[in-house]
């Protein structure tokens, strides 16, 4: 029997837009089905013209089509929506940007705009990734351990907060700049994570040169304005030390959890105690310690301590927090982050990577918050 109109809306219906991640008929994107012997012909309208999964929507299209009886061979042709389509596709996914307008600032919210990882009914946790110095590996440890998180099936998003010294792109291995969509901003996501980062605005050779009000409305824009699709993690790589960046995020989020990066070496765990220290200062959490660089294995197999010994253990104790993990030196964990390849995908039975998937574990079942929302009684 001939397949109908109807039979290939319905298979298309679970077919979604890789950026969106909602289904391309909900969207508005199937514009057109022709069917002539055994043939069907799809026009879909991409969201923005240039799209970079074009191929990958043509694929999932197609494969959805041919699996349908009495369909032997099938085209898929594409349009662009215009601005109105647009403007509609973004109310739908990101509500209307002109609706809070007059509200006035308050908690979880910026200049009249709603953070949704800020509302209690959230389920999102957000993990502030701080030092208290430059050079503790702390991009490195974020990158891998959102991996790690993704890779327990959760839903993983980064936030590149380090302005003047965005390097989570790189290490990525992303080199394409969100889609924008009318005023919405899709993150690019590589390894199940989708990342926001000062870096696809600026060159990696341009000097960011902001004063505190231009790092708050960037930051604003980061949580408001990008489409995050409610993640399990939102993960923030924030700038070493203890300035502007790190007390807005404070403000944003209040809910958030503190994890602090050091290496072994007692000068740097002194100076990353500040860090801690400023999480109390704004009344957020600190949940747990991660040492870095703890030792170097040589082809002996001996274990070198070449920054020291005893840092990380020293600030969870001061902290009253578990030392979640401590990461080795290794070549390929370096390597990784130049070339966009985290060691926990290359590499994930090696002694960093196991230690990576172990931190996870810790966060998302130990570490769990054990509050839960109620709608009629708040948290509870």
């Amino acid at each position: 029997m001939a397949v109908t109109e109807a039979e290939v809306i319905e298979a298309l219906r679970p077919v979604e837009d890789p950026e969106l991640h909602r289904s391309i008929v909900d969207l508005g994107m199937v514009r057109e089905i022709t069917i002539t012997d055994g043939h069907v012909g799809v026009l879909v309208a991409l969201t923005i013209a240039g799209c970079p999964l074009r191929a990958e929507i043509d694929n999932r299209v197609c494969t959805a089509v041919e699996a349908l009886d009495g369909v032997t061979t099938s085209t898929l042709e594409f349009t662009v929506m215009n601005d109105d389509e647009r403007a509609a596709v973004r109310e739908m996914l990101h509500g209307d940007p002109a609706s809070t307008a007059g509200s006035q600032p308050s908690q979880g919210h910026s200049e009249g705009r709603t953070i949704p990882m800020a509302d209690p009914a959230s389920k999102t946790r957000v993990l502030l990734i701080a030092s208290g110095k430059g050079g503790v590996g702390k991009s490195s440890v974020t990158t891998n351990l959102a991996v790690a998180l993704a890779n327990r099936g959760h839903k993983v998003a980064i936030i590149d907060a380090d302005v003047w010294g965005f390097s989570v792109p790189r290490m990525l291995g992303i080199d394409r700049p969100p889609v924008v969509i009318d005023t919405m901003l899709i993150p690019p996501e590589a390894h199940g994570v989708s990342v926001i980062s000062m870096g696809f605005f600026a060159e990696e050779d341009q000097a960011v040169i902001w004063r505190g009000p231009m790092l708050h409305k960037a930051l604003e824009q980061f949580l408001t304005d990008v489409y995050w699709d409610e993640p399990d993690f939102l993960l923030i790589d924030l700038p070493p030390g203890t300035g502007d960046i790190s007390i807005s995020m404070a403000g944003f989020l209040p809910r958030a959890e503190v994890y602090v990066v050091t290496t072994p070496q007692p000068v740097a765990q002194k100076v990353a105690q500040r860090a801690a220290t400023m999480a109390d200062k704004v009344n957020l959490e600190v949940r747990g310690v991660i040492e870095n660089m703890s030792w170097f294995t040589g082809d002996d197999g001996k274990r070198y301590e070449l920054f020291g010994a005893g840092g990380g253990t020293e600030l969870a104790e001061k902290c009253d927090v578990p030392l979640l993990g401590q990461i080795p030196l290794t070549p390929k964990l370096r390597d990784g982050a130049d070339n966009g390849r985290p060691i926990v995908v290359t590499d994930p039975d090696s002694e960093a990577g196991l230690i990576f998937a172990s931190m996870a574990e810790i966060i998302d079942v130990e570490l769990a918050p054990k509050r839960r929302y109620n709608p009629e009684l708040k948290i509870i």
